[in-house]
């Protein structure tokens, strides 16, 4: 997952260890002294570790600026696509990754 998101979309992450849950923190836009986001409307992040509950799903929603070449890093860093790219009226193109 840290490769995945480090190779596609840039983000930075940090692997905190069992005492934090093995959350992954993932810096997505450049913070402050205070660790808030400079650039408005920009967010930080993270992710816990998989557990293997079948109930247990997680959706992100990334805004890209091309989302052709950004399908094409999904599938080289080992993503998978579901579908095909969507247009979704009022909002932009849309697709999903699995």
């Amino acid at each position: 997952m840290v490769r995945f998101y480090e190779s596609v979309f840039g983000w930075q992450t940090q692997q905190l260890g069992p005492e934090m849950g093995n959350f992954v923190l993932a810096t997505t836009t450049e913070s402050d002294s205070e660790q808030v986001p400079k650039k408005p409307g920009e967010i930080n992040g993270g992710f816990y570790q998989k557990t293997g509950d079948a109930s247990q799903t997680t959706t992100v929603t990334i805004q890209v600026n091309d989302i052709k070449e950004y399908r094409k890093k999904v599938e080289a860093a080992g993503g998978r696509l579901s579908g095909d790219i969507m247009d979704m009226p009022g909002i932009g193109l849309f697709c999903i990754i699995l």
